[in-house]
């Protein structure tokens, strides 16, 4: 099956692939496009539109305070664990004004005083194992 999004990978566009290929759809492809021709390119592609919230007509999306990442995990019936923390992971790191969502799940830092880049770090606590810090830079 083929999933379609707006372009400009951000936090959401980037974890919602990565769920749906691990849990919803082994063999998605996906598709990114401007946001005006999503609705279009989709019916061409025959492709399930996700994360484009200034379009109502797309089911999954953010959906409240909650992000597209977690409609999916609702609309699919995901019940992992593991999946159900990230998914508060991913709102915090995604949607302005939820970051107490996972107070202690995103740690961000300048990598320099004048630099607008960021380091993080996501604390992941699954299934009881000691946490583990997975890095990644955002600018």
């Amino acid at each position: 099956m083929k999933w379609i999004t707006r372009k400009d990978i951000k936090v959401d566009r980037v974890a919602c692939p990565w769920l749906i290929k691990r849990f919803v759809d082994p063999q998605a492809e996906f598709l990114f496009v401007e946001e005006k021709d999503l609705l279009e390119k989709a019916k061409q592609e025959a492709a399930i539109p996700f994360d484009a919230p200034k379009i109502d007509a797309i089911k999954l999306n953010h959906r409240g305070p909650r992000c597209t990442f977690e409609a999916i995990v609702e609309d699919y019936s995901i019940s992992d664990a593991a999946v159900r923390s990230l998914a508060l992971i991913v709102r915090a790191a995604d949607i302005k004004s939820q970051e107490s969502v996972a107070p202690r799940g995103l740690v961000c830092v300048p990598l320099r005083r004048d630099s607008p880049r960021w380091a993080c770090r996501m604390r992941i606590d699954c299934y009881g194992s000691s946490p583990s810090m997975m890095p990644c830079t955002l600018s």
